[in-house]
């Protein structure tokens, strides 16, 4: 068991100190951190929260999952590792120039010059 839980379906008021506060009734918070869209700073309605002992951890999920938080039932669970996004508009790791040349030498579009 992790003592890091992701928290899902938080409302777009929620902040980082009233998910410190819920949590920290059911042990000690190291961390606390709804996440936020990068361009507009809106949350994305899910965080995570780390608690200081496994068993807390533990007791926070027995205790919370599916309690109210700012008028919306969050769910609690286990985080897991974050898995490695490949990068690039096609999900290949290229840009569009790569993907214009590879779909090029594919359907036979630009062709080199003699």
């Amino acid at each position: 068991m992790n003592k890091k839980l992701y928290i899902g379906s938080l409302s777009y008021d929620t902040t980082d100190d009233g998910l410190r506060e819920l949590f920290g009734t059911v042990g000690t918070v190291l961390s606390a951190e709804v996440i936020r869209d990068r361009n507009t700073g809106r949350s994305k309605g899910f965080g995570f929260v780390e608690m200081e002992t496994v068993e807390e951890a533990e007791k926070a999920i027995g205790e919370l999952n599916g309690t109210m938080l700012d008028g919306r039932e969050i769910k609690v669970a286990e985080a897991q590792p974050r898995r490695e996004q490949p990068r690039g508009p096609d999900r290949r790791g290229g840009g569009r120039r790569e993907r214009e040349r590879r779909d090029s030498d594919r359907w036979g579009g630009r062709r080199e010059r003699w």
